[in-house]
């Protein structure tokens, strides 16, 4: 009787992000609102609201092939909790296997509260969101977004991303208006022209009206 090969973490290389990236894009184009995964230069703007000492609990919407998780978890430090929420079942086992240490939900973003309660979360440091607003309607940008409110509370913060070639558009406007409704401060960062396409980070804290706490 042989005994099972030994399983090893796969190198979170790009060639093998890019595979994943585009056999998700094939599987699922109506989830992929992105024609590559982020920059490292977009995800580091993106993880800088993540608390670099203590035991801080982070959450990551829609980490995809993990560009953006690699940037937080070069800020947490040891005894922190990084958890990856995606959707998609392929996208998440590749996480799993490339990053040993990320505690990956395979699980909906429109499910936030319910996923994070099923971990024995209620609040946490910060919330970064990779999820491609656009394919979303207003309702459910709302929801996700209130959501993410209840669990950063006063205390925390929330930082998205999105691309400047759209800004005019009127759905990104619309998304614009929810996130100060959401939110007391939404700050703009400087745009990643390195990126594909250029992007900039929206950095949001203190949440407004029913979600304050």
């Amino acid at each position: 009787m042989t005994s099972a090969p030994e399983l090893r973490p796969e190198p979170a290389d790009g060639r093998a992000a890019r595979r994943a990236f585009l056999a998700a894009a094939v599987r699922h184009p109506a989830q992929i609102g992105a024609v590559a995964p982020s920059s490292g230069r977009l995800g580091a703007v993106l993880a800088s609201i993540v608390p670099c000492r203590g035991n801080p609990v982070v959450v990551e919407l829609g980490a995809g092939t993990g560009a953006i998780s690699d940037m937080i978890a070069a800020r947490l430090p040891a005894g922190a909790r990084h958890l990856a929420i995606e959707v998609d079942p392929e996208l998440s086992e590749y996480l799993r296997r490339s990053r040993p240490g990320l505690e990956v939900v395979q699980g909906d973003a429109a499910q936030l509260a319910a996923l994070l309660a099923d971990r024995g979360v209620s609040s946490v440091d910060a919330v970064v969101s990779g999820l491609p607003w656009a394919l979303f309607d207003g309702v459910a940008q709302r929801s996700i977004l209130d959501q993410v409110a209840e669990v950063v509370g006063r205390t925390g913060g929330f930082t998205t991303f999105a691309y400047r070639h759209a800004m005019p558009m009127a759905a990104a406007r619309r998304f614009r208006r929810i996130l100060h409704e959401v939110f007391e401060e939404v700050l703009i960062t400087r745009t990643v022209w390195r990126n594909v396409p250029p992007a900039f980070g929206y950095v949001c804290r203190r949440p407004a009206g029913a979600a304050a706490r």
